[in-house]
């Protein structure tokens, strides 16, 4: 099939499919990041946070499973395979979620509204991708290069597992599944959320548009002719690759990053469609549109310094426990309180 279809062709299936997931999750789901934290924060229910957390368990589970069954190493993704800098996790991800708060939703719910007819989202969408290539290789790639220099490969993977396995000489992919049992067993542990048995189901739909990818593009790279590199999903650059793409696309091949994107799409779409809840919205208050814009312009930069967005370190890199996943969701979440916080209080005091 990869004679038929070539590598690239193939990667944007693999993410297509993911990203239909993904669509799924966030339209049905409601499986969102910002929502998540509103909800902990100001609404007294942590039920879409344990989602996220359940997620991640079996996200780790089914990805150290494939590592146990040598389909997959989690070294060969950049998440652990590269250099790691705190400051630029940190610092990336405090912009992106405040960056996020002010915008009213991450990249990838983004899309998902998107594919609701939300045009609004369509801003946030365009924009997040400009600012994503701007500082990736655009007018402020020097600024970043200077301030957080260019990761390296790493002499010893960058990851928990990794690290403990080195030290206590136990089994790699064992310390990872006994890690993601754990988050699934935390999560479980509230019985109202345990009771609702489409949590756990789109917790595992979420795992597994994470798991497929790393499952596929390893293949791929292994059978392959083109080397291409083992990604999973997330939402920053590949938005702006994405409309690269459909401006230049004589000249462009597809990748695993356009299809997931799109597929994201098509996900949000069908759910939407499927709910009854499609509708063409836009925005009506220019102060709205202003902030959305400022919010998707630090989403972007932020999700390029920390390497990944919420999705991307929240998610990707968390399913096989790379040292930039919890300390950069950490301050995406740290962001987005103090974001929210102020539009609150701002709120109140009008």
């Amino acid at each position: 099939m990869l004679d038929a279809w070539g590598d690239a062709n193939m990667a944007a299936v693999v993410g297509l499919f993911g990203g239909v997931l993904l669509g799924l999750a966030a339209r049905l789901g409601r499986f969102c990041t910002l929502g998540a934290i509103e909800d902990v924060l100001y609404g007294g229910n942590d039920s879409r946070l344990r989602i996220w957390i359940a997620a991640i368990g079996f996200a780790i589970i089914g990805s150290f499973g494939l590592m146990a069954t040598d389909l997959f190493d989690p070294a060969a993704s950049f998440y652990v395979g590269q250099t790691w800098s705190p400051v630029a996790s940190i610092a990336g991800g405090l912009l992106f979620g405040y960056g996020m708060a002010l915008a009213g939703n991450c990249g990838f719910t983004a899309l998902a509204r998107l594919g609701g007819g939300d045009l609004r989202s369509f801003v946030i969408v365009v924009v997040m991708g400009l600012a994503a290539f701007a500082t990736l290789s655009g007018p402020l790639a020097w600024i970043r290069v200077y301030l957080f220099p260019t990761p390296e490969t790493a002499a010893t993977p960058n990851g928990i597992a990794h690290l403990i396995g080195t030290a206590t000489g136990i089994s790699i992919p064992l310390i990872g599944t006994i890690i993601g049992v754990a988050a699934v067993a935390f999560a479980l542990s509230n019985r109202a959320f345990r009771t609702d048995r489409m949590n756990t189901f789109w917790s595992i739909v979420i795992a597994l548009a994470v798991v497929s990818a790393w499952a596929g593009m390893s293949f791929i790279n292994r059978t392959g002719f083109d080397d291409l590199a083992i990604v999973s999903h997330t939402f920053s650059v590949p938005i702006g690759e994405t409309m690269l793409y459909g401006m230049t696309a004589s000249g462009q091949s597809l990748s695993f990053g356009i299809g997931s994107v799109v597929g994201v799409w098509v996900g949000a779409f069908i759910g939407s469609l499927m709910k009854g809840h499609f509708r063409w919205e836009a925005c009506e208050d220019p102060r709205e549109l202003r902030r959305q814009i400022f919010g998707a312009t630090m989403m972007g930069v932020g999700a390029v310094v920390a390497i990944g967005c919420s999705i991307g370190q929240g998610l990707s890199a968390f399913s096989i426990l790379s040292f930039s996943a919890p300390v950069t969701f950490a301050a995406i979440f740290a962001g987005a309180a103090l974001g929210l916080r102020q539009l609150i209080v701002g709120l109140s005091a009008a």
